[in-house]
C-alpha cells in the first residue's frame, strides 16, 4: 500500500469529478490525502467529508479561481489573481506541504492543474505526475483551430508550464478528442475522459426530454429560449425552485443527474471536457454555450462539431434559430456517435499509468490519520 498526495484546481466540478472517480479505485489500494480548494472541494465533502471513507482524506486549502465581471469571466482580472496568489499564497501553501511531505513520507503526488503540490514535490524529491485535461493545450496539434483560439491556446500552454515547472515528470492529459502530439511531447500520454463507475454501469436510453447543466451566471434570454424550444427540459445548476411552462430546474444530485444523462434526447451545456466525455460516452448529442471568454471550452466545442456530435456558439450569441437547427439533427447527430459510444473510458489507462510511476517506489508503511 502506497501513501498518495493528490491535489486539483478548485474551479468548476471536472477537475474534482476526475479525481473523484480515480479515487474509488486507488483507495481500495492506497491511502490518498486530498487537497481541494473552491468547487473541488465543495463537490468532493459530500463523498469524503460528512463520514469517513477508509484510505481517505480531503482537506481544503487555498487555491486559484476565475474572477467575473457582471457575470462574464474576466481574463484580465483573473489573471491579476493569479499573480496575486503565485506572489502572496503560494510560498506559504509550498513550505506547508514541504514540511506535510516530510512528515507524512507519501509515495507519489498527483496534480489535476494544482501549481502547489508540483513544487512542494520537486523541492522534496518526491516523484510526481499530472493528470488533467489542460495538457492539451501545451502537447496536442491544435492546427486545426481557428486563428484566435490557436493563439489562446499557445498562450495559455505557457500558463501550463509555469503550473508545473520545467522538469521531467508524468503526464497524462484526458480529452475526448485525441488529435497528434506535438513533437517533443510523444511522452504524454493520451487517454480518454475519467468515467465514474456510475457513469459506466447505467444503460443509455433515449427519452423525449433535454438534459442541462448551466453556470448561475447563465444570461436569461438563454433560458427564455430553452423554454419556448418544444421540449421538456430538465435543468441543473441553477438551484431547485418552480418549474416554468416545460422547463424544471433540479438541485445538484450526481446520482439523479447522471440517470438523466443516461436517459436524455440531447445535451444543452457550457463545454467542460468531463461532461462532454459523459455525454458522447453514452452517445449523446451536445449543444455547447461556452463563454465568449472561456476559450478553453471553446476548443472543447470545436472539436465537439468537429466529431459531428453535436453544434455549439457562445452564451453571449445564443440563439433560437441555431438551437431549432441542432434539435432538427439530433438523429444526425447520434449516427455519427455511434463509434464513441462506449469507448471514450480513460479511467484505466489513466490507473496504469499511476502503478507505472509507483512500481519502482517502495512504499512506506501507511501512517495514522493527522
Amino acid at each position: 500500500m502506497a501513501k498518495i498526495f493528490y491535489s486539483m484546481a478548485g474551479e468548476g466540478r471536472g477537475h474534482a469529478v476526475r479525481v473523484l472517480t480515480l479515487v474509488e479505485h486507488l483507495r481500495h489500494e492506497h491511502e490518498l490525502v486530498l487537497f481541494a480548494s473552491g468547487d473541488a472541494y465543495d463537490f468532493l465533502v459530500k463523498t469524503y467529508g460528512t463520514t469517513k471513507v477508509e484510505n481517505v482524506r480531503l482537506l481544503r486549502v487555498s487555491g486559484l479561481h476565475f474572477r467575473y465581471t457582471g457575470g462574464r469571466l474576466d481574463l484580465f482580472k483573473s489573471t491579476a489573481g493569479a499573480m496575486s496568489f503565485a506572489r502572496r499564497e503560494m510560498p506559504a501553501l509550498v513550505d506547508a506541504l514541504c514540511r506535510r511531505i516530510d512528515a507524512e513520507q507519501p509515495d507519489l503526488a498527483i496534480s489535476d492543474f494544482e501549481p502547489t503540490l508540483p513544487r512542494a514535490a520537486r523541492m522534496s524529491g518526491l516523484p510526481w505526475m499530472s493528470i488533467d485535461h489542460q495538457h492539451v493545450l501545451m502537447a496536442y496539434d491544435l492546427s486545426s483551430l481557428p486563428f484566435l483560439l490557436r493563439r489562446y491556446a499557445w498562450w495559455m500552454s505557457w500558463a501550463v508550464r509555469w503550473y508545473y515547472g520545467w522538469g521531467e515528470y508524468t503526464a497524462v492529459a484526458s480529452s475526448f478528442y485525441t488529435p497528434p502530439l506535438k513533437r517533443g511531447f510523444e511522452h504524454v500520454r493520451q487517454v480518454g475522459p475519467m468515467l465514474r463507475p456510475e457513469i459506466v454501469m447505467n444503460e443509455p436510453s433515449t427519452n423525449n426530454f433535454l438534459l442541462s447543466y448551466l453556470r448561475s451566471n447563465t444570461p436569461p434570454e438563454v433560458i427564455n429560449i430553452l423554454a419556448d424550444c418544444g421540449w421538456p427540459v430538465r435543468i441543473y445548476g441553477l438551484g431547485e425552485k418552480p418549474s416554468v411552462g416545460r422547463l424544471s430546474f433540479h438541485a445538484i444530485d450526481e446520482h439523479r443527474f447522471v440517470e438523466d444523462l443516461a436517459a436524455c434526447a440531447g445535451l444543452f451545456s457550457a463545454a467542460g471536457n468531463q461532461l462532454l466525455g459523459e455525454a458522447l460516452y453514452y452517445g449523446k448529442p451536445v449543444f455547447a454555450i461556452p463563454e465568449e471568454m472561456h476559450h478553453e471550452q471553446q476548443i472543447n466545442a470545436h472539436f465537439l462539431r468537429h466529431m459531428g456530435a453535436g453544434d455549439w456558439v457562445t452564451a453571449e450569441k445564443f440563439r433560437a434559430p441555431q438551437f431549432h437547427q441542432f434539435l432538427a439533427c439530433l438523429d444526425e447527430f447520434r449516427e455519427n456517435l455511434t463509434r464513441q459510444k462506449g469507448n471514450l473510458n480513460g479511467t484505466p489507462d489513466a490507473l496504469a499509468a499511476i502503478k507505472e510511476v509507483l512500481r519502482p517506489n517502495q512504499p512506506h508503511p501507511v501512517s495514522a490519520s493527522v
